[in-house]
């Protein structure tokens, strides 16, 4: 079985989980009302998904 003869220092360690950050939500704007949205959902603010009324809208 492999043991380490040195321990990882924490500057090695950390460099290795760089990667394991949280990546920030996307964000896209409505083309029927310009709204900023979530990719691939309806739009809370015209209830409008991929060019169609999909939500009756409050207005």
């Amino acid at each position: 079985m492999a043991v380490p003869k040195k321990k990882t220092s924490k500057a090695k360690k950390n460099m290795r989980r760089s990667h394991h950050k949280i990546a920030g939500t996307t964000l896209v704007t409505c083309e029927k009302c310009g709204a900023t949205k979530r990719p691939h959902r309806v739009c809370l603010e015209c209830g409008d998904y991929n060019g169609k009324q999909v939500l009756n809208s409050a207005e």
